[in-house]
């Protein structure tokens, strides 16, 4: 008589980089080309059938990722850990997975999550550059005071309500997030913007970029960009930032499932002359 009881499922976790350029972003989309239809496609035929894949976060089209979680379930006898190399074997060479571990059944690439990391990246040097323009906005229109965007950066930080800043066309019933650090620095032509959070709005960092950039080169004093978000004057809000500039940084779990050197800071920066690497801007608590 033939043994009928079912395998024993595993839930695997991975950390995952892509180039955006040549996404629709994230999430499936009939019809277009996503990344976690590309995973998924390698692991249908791995499994020999429809494998769901479950995402951290839905990057837009164009967004880039350092270190996106995801997970899935798998009744194979592929030990966890060599799951990085059989997926990498197959991918379009836009997506690489860092490494796979086992997770506890309950363990859930975006529910356990405790909070999300961005980058966005502007060029700010006149002189167009070729290996920079896939990954950072070259804005040169005009002089952007980093200290004024990290002022009113550091008005977000807390729990709010930031519809101004949510984009049409999402399907989450509220727009309340908290922000827990926002910084802003340079390294010689370079601006970072970087906001870590327990969640991020359908647009949320783009539209926010397009308008610290006004306050940045002053046609928005930083009482009038609170007064804008605080009343939800999201009219106001027009522009989105491109999403070249904008990655996925990481996101982080009570207990990550990877060592510090897989997800922490895997973005190398653009180091040119007259460039310096900056102090570490993290809370010593959310860090590694």
């Amino acid at each position: 008589m033939p043994d009928t009881e079912p395998l024993s499922t595993q839930r695997i976790a991975l950390a995952i980089q892509y180039l955006g350029t040549h996404f629709h972003g994230w999430q499936r989309q009939p019809k277009e080309r996503t990344v976690q239809e590309e995973i998924e496609k390698v692991l249908h035929s791995a499994h020999g059938r429809p494998v769901t894949l479950y995402g951290a976060g839905r990057t837009d089209a164009g967004v880039h990722a350092a270190a996106q979680v995801a997970h899935f379930d798998t009744a194979s006898t592929v030990p966890p850990h060599k799951w990085a190399a059989v997926l990498n074997t197959h991918l379009p060479p836009d997506i690489a997975v860092r490494a796979s571990a086992q997770v506890d059944s309950n363990w859930h690439a975006r529910f356990s999550a405790a909070w999300r990391r961005y980058r966005y990246t502007l060029y700010t040097d006149p002189q167009p550059n070729l290996f920079v323009r896939p990954f950072a906005w070259h804005y040169y229109y005009a002089e952007l005071d980093e200290s004024l965007i990290l002022a009113a950066l550091q008005q977000l930080i807390g729990h709010y309500h930031l519809a101004a800043f949510h984009r049409s066309r999402s399907s989450r019933s509220h727009s309340w997030v908290e922000v827990q650090e926002a910084v802003c620095y340079r390294q010689g032509p370079f601006l970072y913007i970087e906001v870590q959070a327990n969640g991020f709005l359908y647009g949320m960092m783009r539209l926010l970029v397009g308008l610290l950039v006004q306050v940045g080169r002053g046609q928005r004093t930083l009482a009038d960009f609170k007064d804008l978000w605080a009343n939800e004057r999201r009219e106001e809000v027009k522009y989105a930032a491109p999403a070249c500039g904008l990655c996925l940084l990481r996101v982080g779990y009570p207990d990550s499932p990877f060592p510090p050197d897989i997800w922490f800071d895997t973005m190398p920066k653009f180091l040119l002359p007259g460039s310096t690497e900056p102090p570490t801007h993290e809370n010593s608590s959310l860090t590694p």
